[in-house]
């Protein structure tokens, strides 16, 4: 294993701050693995680190806008308030992750998955792609205008005064999530299953853009009761 970033594999590096256009333009005959690296603040803006491996490092306020990420794996660490805007993150995977106010926007997400990972306001609106994921994810004061997740099972999402505005969640499948106080305005969700989701005490403005969706008896009720309607059986 390597300290230098010119190698194809990387352990225990300290790069923080370090500008590695140039280092990672050089070819390598296997994608990079870098591990246990502090990658704070690194400039990485448009290299390409297709299947490229991040393990457990440090990459907070790293620049990887435009970066070529597709078929990469990031695991462990955090890279809170790092930049991926226009990023292309096609089959990518993010797992157990702190992403909390990362930039998104315009990042190409085809296929990409977030797993177990911290996402609180991020921004992901713009996004290009299609078939992306999140799972188990804190997703609180996230910005997402917009997103499309139209058809998808969304399970363990907390998404609580996330800005769900204009997004698409036609047919989707909520379990083990929360939406209180997300922003739904001109939201989309015909034909979703709302039932494991709590939803909080949504008021006549907020409930009307859930049309089309199916809830439980349950929410009916606090629905009705945030509106100063008792249910009497």
């Amino acid at each position: 294993m390597s300290t230098d970033p010119s190698s194809p594999e990387t352990t225990d590096a300290d790069l923080s701050d370090s500008d590695l256009r140039d280092v990672l333009a050089d070819a390598v005959s296997a994608p990079r693995v870098f591990t246990r690296c502090d990658l704070s603040g690194a400039d990485l803006r448009d290299t390409d680190l297709t299947d490229a491996v991040f393990a457990d490092c440090r990459m907070d306020g790293a620049r990887f806008e435009r970066a070529v990420l597709d078929g990469a794996r990031f695991t462990g660490g955090g890279a809170p308030g790092a930049l991926f805007t226009g990023a292309e993150c096609a089959d990518t995977r993010f797992e157990r992750m702190d992403l909390a106010n990362t930039r998104w926007q315009g990042a190409l997400l085809t296929d990409t998955v977030f797993t177990g990972c911290r996402l609180t306001g991020a921004g992901l609106t713009s996004l290009r792609g299609i078939g992306y994921t999140f799972s188990q994810c804190n997703m609180m004061l996230a910005r997402c205008k917009g997103l499309s997740l139209r058809g998808r099972t969304l399970e363990g999402l907390r998404l609580d005064e996330a800005d769900l505005a204009s997004a698409d969640l036609r047919e989707t499948v909520w379990k083990e999530s929360r939406l209180r106080g997300a922003n739904l305005v001109n939201a989309r969700f015909a034909g979703a299953d709302l039932r494991g989701a709590d939803l909080g005490e949504l008021g006549l403005d907020q409930a009307g853009y859930l049309r089309g969706a199916n809830i439980s008896p349950a929410q009916a009720g606090l629905i009705l009761g945030a509106l100063g309607i008792t249910v009497v059986e």
